[in-house]
């Protein structure tokens, strides 16, 4: 057995018991204290330090979870985290356009794409920097001694120097290949912009629908209240008419059914209702838990006909598509890579200037200090070309064509799919507006049939059967009226989606 000590005073590497030895005397001299190893601890040692750096950072098993301490340390962190989110008044009576104000100054995602767009605008200010030539400086200071020999003697010669250096570089000429850079990150700053503008338009509608679906579950259980009235007072008066001898028990227990069934519906109405208020909430950037209130469906606008013809709709999309212009201007940066990639075939001219300001100081062993100050530098023309990589260039130029040719195969797509998604949404919209008439007669009618048979029912005239079908007429009569209107405004909001009209300057919008 070989025993080894180790203290404070003892070198890291003065034993020859490699790296880990030399690890642990540098520790003991943070931390001074005497250690005395054996032969066999050694090498134990070692693996458990180098298997301490890897302990649990990958499951060990697939047939369990993973649990580890850097796990804690990341769940102190989530609970440490706090999101930015902002409460919306529980007191204002929210429109559409005032709920899209605040879902566009809060919502993360419009952050998101904002950033990315000045990151890209940053990008942009890089590339045109080559556009002015770099400028540098460095201060250099050192003492230099040697020992000279002259006359068959040595004397001592020391040599402080001072000197300032400049150096400027800058490119001449290029043949387009600076141009093209600075094209290419224009094209994707504008791309960035695009892209932001169409993070608008997909918040946009996503608050729009939202909102109407919100506006239908909440006209859903107004019109599922009025029917569980309904069936209130058919049950009343079943049970009026089975107290004066005129009906039956079979008729009251259907009656009875019939009002607990609609209080079912208007719980289930309820619970979508909770869901749709907790989804706006979160498009607008707040809290699901949110309580606020918003501009009932009576209150808002329901258009009665179309403006504007199919072809104009799609015409406008072409127009004003964020995501069209998005590709049209990927296709600009494809055009600027290639204008780079042919300046690669030709020479480039640079020029580089070193001016130098030097001020030494002499002195020699048994003479007095000289000094001397000047300035000097360099100036050079540098002409640099290519003239054989290996097919690098070559095959650089065909991807980027190929690149080109793909983007502008994109585009032509995407101009197909507009088209498409511009023709559902406008019939869509044409047969929301007809349902909507359709649900307006239904529901009059309805409403007469329902008041008939309950009046005739309780004279006796009608039978029980005809007084719940019509309480079921009624009550789907009003359920499909809120849902007509509903559609036709999501229809809308979806064509104005599909134009891109609601991202327009003249759009109109609410303050948060």
């Amino acid at each position: 057995m070989l025993a080894i000590a180790y203290s404070a005073a003892v070198s890291p590497f003065r034993r020859k018991r490699g790296v880990a030895v030399g690890y642990l005397s540098s520790a003991l001299y943070r931390h001074p204290v005497s250690l005395t190893l054996t032969r066999t601890a050694i090498p134990w040692l070692i693996l458990s330090y180098a298997s301490s750096g890897l302990a649990q950072i990958a499951p060990v098993s697939l047939d369990h979870p993973w649990h580890d301490a850097q796990e804690q340390q990341i769940q102190t962190d989530a609970k440490q985290f706090r999101e930015s989110r902002f409460n919306v008044d529980p007191n204002t009576v929210y429109s559409l356009p005032e709920l899209i104000g605040l879902a566009e100054s809060h919502n993360p995602e419009t952050r998101i794409a904002w950033e990315g767009a000045r990151a890209q605008l940053a990008a942009w200010g890089v590339a045109r920097s080559e556009l002015y030539p770099t400028l540098g400086a460095t201060v250099l200071s050192q003492i230099n001694r040697a020992e000279v020999m002259l006359a068959n003697r040595f004397y001592r010669q020391t040599t402080p120097e001072f000197a300032g250096v400049l150096e400027l570089n800058y490119l001449i000429f290029d043949f387009g290949g600076r141009a093209g850079r600075i094209a290419t990150a224009k094209a994707q700053l504008l791309a960035a912009d695009f892209a932001f503008n169409d993070t608008h338009r997909k918040l946009i509608d996503q608050v729009a629908q939202t909102y109407y679906r919100l506006l239908n579950a909440m006209g859903q259980e107004e019109a599922t209240r009025a029917s569980l009235m309904n069936a209130q007072t058919v049950q009343q008066a079943a049970e009026q008419r089975l107290e004066n001898g005129m009906a039956t028990m079979p008729d009251v227990l259907e009656a009875r059914s019939a009002a607990a069934q609609a209080e079912y519906d208007l719980q289930s109405v309820l619970g979508l209702e909770e869901i749709a208020r907790g989804d706006l909430a979160t498009a607008l950037g707040a809290s699901a838990t949110s309580a606020f209130r918003v501009q009932p469906l009576s209150q808002v606008p329901v258009p009665e006909s179309l403006s504007g013809t199919v072809d104009q709709a799609i015409d406008q999309a072409f127009q004003q598509r964020p995501d069209l212009l998005h590709q049209l201007a990927e296709v600009r940066a494809a055009n600027a890579r290639i204008k780079e990639t042919r300046a690669a075939y030709y020479p480039t001219l640079s020029v580089n200037g070193t001016p130098a300001a030097q001020s030494l100081y002499g002195w020699q062993q048994k003479l007095p200090w000289s000094h001397t100050a000047d300035l000097n530098g360099s100036l050079t023309l540098s002409l640099s070309w290519t003239l054989f990589d290996g097919g690098a260039r070559k095959n650089r130029l065909a991807q980027a064509e190929a690149e080109r040719r793909g983007a502008e195969a994109q585009v032509s797509a995407t101009r197909d799919q507009i088209t498409n998604e511009i023709w559902t949404s406008y019939s869509d919209l044409k047969t929301a507006l007809r349902e909507r008439q359709s649900a307006l007669a239904l529901l009059e009618a309805a409403n007469q049939s329902y008041a008939a048979e309950l009046e005739s029912y309780k004279y006796g005239v009608r039978s029980f059967l005809d007084v719940t079908a019509a309480q079921r007429t009624l009550a789907q009569a009003r359920s499909s009226d809120v849902l007509a209107r509903t559609q036709v405004l999501s229809a809308l909001a979806n064509l104005a989606f599909q134009t891109a009209n609601a991202i327009q300057s003249g759009a109109p919008r609410g303050r948060p």
